[in-house]
């Protein structure tokens, strides 16, 4: 098949015959082989990512076993494997606002997913917010957080009548109850309202449930890994929008009814513009590097 057996002499073909002294150096490695270097744990987390998010886009979520298999790299994470400390400036109270300045670390972005890290200092806030048509996955690296999360209900969407309703403000609540519906507002379940304190698993939502909507409160000094797939993208309409949230009992409307005991668990969303308030500052990640391939 291509590879004599046979040769004009042993002279010639003594490679094919070595010595026993050749066999045994042959046999042996190399001491100067290069050994293979480990993987970094944000290397691994890029490459799980490229091929958990390779074939999905809006809407569409990534199989039980891609989610599985994301979340275990996700939870084994820590602080250490991107460079983060709670003692670095990114987590003091620098300044007087009510609602410090929140650092963001971006360690990759492509078509099909994002990864980053939220720097919140004590008392930073990440407003009530949602994410269309994605897959969300956050990792608390560090402290602890309050996170209160919700999902739309399908409920008939109702506006206000009223002419010249004004802009929504800061603290927009009327104080009659049973006021008429602000303009643009949706009903919503609560999926989370619960502080979560580091080591604890990754948390996942999905584009119409597992609390697409949700807000982060740091309680103390928190670093967010966060893996966004697809990430926003305002050409594709995947817009970061912003809300505010009423207590259910706050309004009346036709055809929405909820039992008493059950109240709590619903409130009404309001679209509103991006919080003047919300300061995220870049900066750049030092952590261990990333190698696109």
């Amino acid at each position: 098949m291509g590879v004599e057996r046979t040769l004009p002499n042993r002279k010639e073909n003594k490679a094919l015959h070595p010595s026993p002294e050749e066999t045994n150096s042959i046999s042996k490695p190399r001491k100067c082989r290069r050994r293979h270097r480990k993987m970094s744990p944000v290397q691994k987390l890029y490459e799980t990512c490229k091929v958990v998010f390779s074939l999905c886009g809006a809407g569409v979520v990534p199989s039980s076993e891609d989610i599985q298999k994301l979340c275990s790299v996700l939870d084994a994470m820590r602080p250490v494997n991107v460079g983060l400390t709670p003692e670095m400036p990114y987590f003091r109270l620098t300044t007087a606002r009510r609602s410090p300045p929140i650092t963001y670390l971006h360690l990759f972005e492509c078509d099909k997913f994002s990864m980053g890290i939220f720097c919140l200092p004590p008392s930073g806030v990440i407003p009530l917010h949602n994410h269309p048509g994605m897959t969300v996955f956050s990792k608390l690296l560090f402290g602890t957080m309050h996170i209160k999360s919700y999902d739309w209900v399908d409920a008939p969407e109702k506006t206000s009548t009223i002419e010249n309703q004004q802009p929504a403000t800061e603290n927009p609540i009327p104080s009659e109850v049973n006021a008429v519906l602000p303009p643009a507002t949706r009903l919503a379940k609560v999926k989370v309202d619960a502080d979560y304190t580091a080591p604890c698993n990754t948390s996942i939502l999905y584009p119409t449930d597992g609390g697409n909507l949700h807000c982060f409160t740091a309680l103390t000094a928190c670093a967010v890994l966060d893996v966004l797939g697809p990430p926003y993208s305002d050409p594709d309409g995947r817009h970061c929008q912003y809300y505010l949230d009423f207590p259910f009992s706050q309004f009346t409307v036709d055809g929405v009814s909820i039992p008493e005991e059950e109240k709590e668990g619903y409130a009404w969303l309001q679209e509103i513009e991006k919080p003047d308030e919300l300061a995220v500052v870049g900066e750049l990640y030092r952590g261990p590097k990333i190698q696109e391939k």
